[in-house]
């Protein structure tokens, strides 16, 4: 069998917490790596809460830099709303250094959510 965690990068993307409004995850920085995807974990949902979740990319590091990742760039197993206690896909092909995972609200009270990006394809390995 194979070692998968020498070969992948795991970062905070988004600090599990309720969320009772819009947030910005982490910027991760992809460089070294050839590969990104996010894995979501909902809780609890409070309030009849519509949470939505999308990718977000930069050339920068710098929060007002980032937008919508275009969604030919995106493989995505979440849909529009968030189900309570799921697990979610998102993954990046695009081509910018920074991404991150952004959670949208249309509605309702609050939803319990973290997320970790796993970054693959390292150019250099093992992965620390």
């Amino acid at each position: 069998m194979r070692d998968l965690a020498s070969n992948i990068g795991a970062v905070a993307a988004l600090a599990p917490a309720v969320q009772s409004a819009a947030a910005n995850g982490a910027a991760i920085d992809t460089l070294g790596f050839n590969g990104v995807a996010f894995i979501l974990n909902t809780g609890a949902i409070a309030g009849d809460g519509e949470f939505g979740a999308k990718v977000q990319e930069s050339d920068t590091d710098v929060s007002g830099d980032f937008t919508d990742a275009d969604a030919s760039h995106v493989d995505s197993t979440a849909p529009a709303t968030l189900a309570a206690a799921s697990t979610y896909k998102l993954g990046y092909r695009g081509h910018k250094r920074f991404v991150r995972l952004a959670l949208t609200k249309a509605g309702g009270t609050s939803i319990a959510a973290g997320a970790v990006a796993i970054l693959g394809h390292a150019a250099s390995r093992p992965v620390a």
